[in-house]
């Protein structure tokens, strides 16, 4: 199942709208700002169809 989540950028602080698959248990991902373009990691723990945990790093 996928969820809608928002994530900040931890740059320029623009949030936006990402969706995150719930059916995997422990994600580790890299995204860029729709923004200003720099990359960044999220870390996200979920259950099904539910995010329980979502961090996110500054490369």
């Amino acid at each position: 199942m996928q969820v809608s989540e928002n994530l900040q950028c931890p740059f320029c602080g623009q949030t936006f709208e990402t969706v995150i698959d719930t059916s995997t248990a422990s994600q580790r991902f890299t995204t860029d700002c729709e923004v200003c373009c720099r990359p960044f990691e999220v870390v996200v723990e979920c259950e099904p169809g539910e995010i329980l945990s979502l961090e996110i790093f500054s490369e």
